[in-house]
């Protein structure tokens, strides 16, 4: 068990950053989605970290020929994928092991899917149980609840439907089925997820909407290749939330991150940061298959916040939110939020726990928490539960008052440079 441990910060900061880690969640698809074309894809900025190589290894065991000259990664797809001699290892990643069950779902062959212990305690059954009910053979552990799950890939059904979950995850894999059936399909979520399969796969030829009443209608590509991708992977702004409320909490400081998505969708909690005062602005510099531009983040005091809507657009950044409510003026309420206890660890009673131990009062509920504010933090000994997003808030908590954070494995699987750019913080 690696440990971390952090120092208070004795300095204000004003600092640009432009070596954050790439978005993991396009990375993922860029792997994948090159599958669908006949044609090679180019991905430059491509994200190298463990679960992200993890799917290009996946693409490669199912026929693709990967070249990596370390600034740009080149797939050529198989003419048709191949059924692969070994088991498909997804690492740490909910993202590739659900889109991954959605596109072998509708390929002839048998597949395994697993991933490290922490990925096989998630709940699976959200995807499987709708890509059985179109067509799709799925077993596993719990009858499909836990991988390894084994997929025997069928000719899928069209189909209409409407999730309990707003999950991007979900709505990705039902998607890459869609696009297999034979007839249009339709899916809808109560609230937008993430949408960067809808504009990625658009932008590579699909026809993928959304109706006026939520229905997304997904065509079928009918045998058809997709175009190939020509894509230079943004910054992951949820990795960079992390140096957003760094800066937030450190009086008198600044950070710019640069080349960030401004996703809508990516951005909320940088919108939840403005409704409790900080300061930031969004400069756009490109959009092609997403909008791109350089995020402005600048320290001002805080005040407690109700976080109860739009929770699928900044369900990972909640713990490092957490944070930023522990010292704010007032008391802050998460609420709606009960896909946290199924994150890569608990995600609700680790951050009260772990809080806690810093000498913040909290009231935990089922669906969230309830933070009051103006608390002192307090130096303290964090077990990550082997989530990064737990392990890195609470190592920018310790910017103020110190931090001994356990089991770090997670951050270098995640996030290898995350405290490289920490440190230069300090100076």
């Amino acid at each position: 068990m690696e440990q971390l441990n952090i120092t208070p910060i004795n300095n204000a900061f004003n600092i640009v950053i432009d070596n954050i880690a790439s978005d993991k969640s396009i990375s993922h698809r860029c792997a994948m989605f090159s599958l669908l074309s006949d044609q090679p894809s180019t991905i430059k900025n491509y994200l190298r970290g463990e679960d992200t190589m993890d799917s290009l290894r996946i693409a490669q065991k199912l026929g693709a020929v990967v070249e990596d000259d370390g600034k740009v990664i080149k797939i050529t797809p198989p003419k048709n994928l191949s059924e692969p001699d070994d088991i498909l290892d997804c690492g740490n990643a909910g993202t590739g092991m659900r889109l991954y069950a959605g596109l072998l779902a509708g390929i002839e062959g048998s597949f395994v899917l697993t991933g490290d212990k922490y990925l096989r305690s998630r709940p699976m059954k959200r995807v499987a149980e709708p890509l059985r009910d179109i067509g799709a053979s799925i077993d596993g552990r719990e009858n499909g609840n836990k991988a390894p799950l084994h997929i025997r890939g069928a000719k899928l059904d069209s189909f209409q439907y409407h999730s309990p979950i707003d999950s991007a995850q979900v709505k990705s894999a039902l998607i890459l089925a869609g696009i297999q059936s034979d007839k249009k399909s339709f899916y809808k979520e109560d609230l937008l997820s993430r949408d960067h399969t809808e504009r990625m796969l658009n932008g590579m030829g699909a026809n993928i909407q959304t109706n006026t009443d939520g229905w997304i209608e997904i065509s079928p590509l009918n045998g058809q290749k997709l175009k190939a991708l020509n894509i230079t992977v943004p910054t992951d702004p949820s990795s960079a939330f992390f140096f957003a409320v760094a800066a937030a909490i450190t009086p008198n400081s600044k950070v710019t991150l640069k080349n960030v998505t401004l996703n809508p969708t990516r951005i909320e909690a940088y919108k939840i940061l403005e409704k409790m005062g900080t300061k930031v602005s969004y400069i756009q510099t490109e959009n092609v298959y997403e909008p791109i531009g350089n995020i402005i983040v600048e320290y001002n005091e805080l005040n407690g916040v109700t976080v109860d809507s739009n929770i699928a657009w900044l369900i990972d950044e909640l713990p490092a939110l957490s944070i930023a409510m522990s010292i704010a003026n007032g008391k802050s309420v998460v609420k709606n939020a009960k896909e946290l206890r199924v994150k890569e660890s608990d995600r609700i009673t680790a951050v009260v726990t772990n809080l806690n131990k810093c000498g913040v009062n909290y009231t935990e509920f089922e669906d969230g928490y309830e933070i009051m504010g103006n608390a002192t933090l307090e130096k303290a000994t964090i077990n990550s539960h082997g989530d990064h997003r737990i392990a890195m808030s609470f190592a920018i908590a310790g910017l103020l008052c110190g931090m001994d954070i356990e089991d770090t494995q997670c951050i270098e699987t995640s996030f290898p440079n995350f405290t490289d750019i920490l440190t230069s913080l300090k100076g």
